[in-house]
């Protein structure tokens, strides 16, 4: 008996870790697993591209201007690109355009009102109204297509104020009439073909709105 009580005894003995083992595993709280080996050097990360945006990105080319005045206002490359290199020789290259017609008579005084559409790179084309009175040696009257270089304007929203003419800023180039208007650091550059009659000067101011308003005021 004592020989049997001894067997039973050791097998008992050889067999509790192992039960302790399934027992751990069923209850769910196993011992934490071993560290890996970092003796090694870390795993090489990538390098993450950069991306660099210029700012000629946001404005448009001496040849992209020559193409639209020639094909919105109907004349050759050559007469396009007499009157735009001057603009870009004096200006550099636009933040924006407006593309439009508008119609213009004046007895000393005067009236503008005019409708376009303004393009800038990644927005879609905003409508705009513009009218300004004129007083001045001026006589006559036109409607004209009028391609507008817009200079310094980052916001579409921006343009909607009163941009003065500049005195002394009209010239000829090509039968294109241009002249500058300037606001708060926003410089406008219209450049005007159409018919009908203009002499001499005048002064006064455009205003753009978001709608078109009757009285040029």
């Amino acid at each position: 008996m004592d020989r049997r009580k001894l067997i039973i005894a050791g097998i008992a003995t050889i067999g509790a870790p192992t039960l302790v083992r399934a027992q751990t595993v069923r209850s769910g709280s196993l011992p934490p697993a071993a560290p890996a080996d970092s003796g090694g050097p870390p795993t090489p990360v990538p390098p993450q591209p950069t991306y660099q945006t210029g700012s000629e990105d946001k404005t448009y080319s001496q040849d992209e201007i020559i193409r639209g005045v020639s094909d919105f206002m109907g004349v050759t490359a050559e007469t396009a690109g007499g009157v735009v290199e001057k603009l870009f020789a004096n200006n550099g290259r636009p933040t924006a355009y407006i593309a439009g017609e508008e119609g213009s008579g004046s007895f000393v005084v005067g009236g503008r009102y005019g409708r376009g559409l303004l393009y800038m790179k990644g927005r879609p084309p905003m409508e705009v109204y513009w009218q300004g009175p004129s007083v001045g040696w001026d006589f006559g009257g036109n409607a004209s297509r009028v391609f507008t270089l817009v200079y310094d304007l980052h916001v579409p929203e921006a343009i909607f104020q009163r941009f003065p003419g500049v005195e002394g800023s009209a010239y000829l180039v090509g039968g294109l009439g241009v002249n500058y208007q300037k606001a708060n650091g926003i410089t406008l550059a219209p450049i005007r073909a159409g018919v009908g009659l203009r002499l001499g000067a005048n002064v006064g101011y455009l205003a753009y709105t978001r709608k078109r308003n009757v009285l040029p005021f």
